[in-house]
């Protein structure tokens, strides 16, 4: 059933949903440096290198982020890595939104979200930041919570005070046998964003 309603979606025409300009800004959130690369917190960057490998493309450093390009069904999907360090995620989300001319409907933010089981993936239209430091940088910098963010459950299983430690964590041996099916499942959801909208993709998407 999830595959036919996943093909339905993206072979449809283009609905008033989309936008006309058909280009999407899709942002990983997460720390540079060889430190971060395997840690909980680093699942923006995790799922667009998945992406990019799956789709043989090339990321180039520019101003403020690492930056590809991908174009599927006449739509380019510009993702970013920001450089910034995840709390001042916004102000590499700011220019580049601003630089190519990309409506804020049109920006997906991929970002790990404690309060949702490991494996969890869930998109939403808005929010508040949730304590999370690159969600407050980019609300404060766009001046609003009326965002596109796909949240990446990492869950909560820290003992008290553990928090920082757990999210700067790497994944357990276990969690690194599943993110493989989970990643594959988040390209999809990246995919069906940009070419079926953002309501179908909740549909099809949220809670699987």
């Amino acid at each position: 059933m999830f595959q036919f309603l996943y093909k339905l979606f993206v072979n449809k025409n283009v609905t008033d949903e989309q936008n006309p300009m058909k280009k999407f800004l899709i942002v990983g959130l997460g720390n540079i440096g060889d430190k971060y690369e395997n840690t909980r917190h680093n699942i923006g960057f995790k799922v667009l290198d998945f992406f990019a490998k799956q789709e043989d493309l090339t990321f180039e450093t520019k101003k403020l982020g690492d930056i590809a390009t991908y174009k599927l069904k006449g739509r380019t999907f510009i993702f970013l890595k920001p450089n910034t360090y995840m709390n001042l995620s916004g102000k590499a989300v700011l220019y580049w939104q601003t630089q190519e001319k990309i409506p804020l409907e049109n920006i997906l933010i991929i970002t790990d979200d404690l309060n949702l089981p490991f494996g969890s993936i869930r998109l939403k239209t808005k929010g508040s930041d949730g304590g999370h430091n690159g969600l407050k940088d980019i609300q404060a910098k766009l001046n609003t919570t009326k965002y596109n963010r796909f949240r990446f459950g990492i869950s909560d299983a820290f003992s008290k005070g553990r928090q920082v430690d757990y999210v700067l964590g790497e994944w357990t041996s276990e969690e690194n046998s599943i993110l493989p099916e989970r990643l594959e499942k988040s390209v999809e959801l990246i995919q069906s964003f940009v070419l079926a909208g953002v309501n179908n993709t909740m549909n099809a998407f949220n809670g699987k």
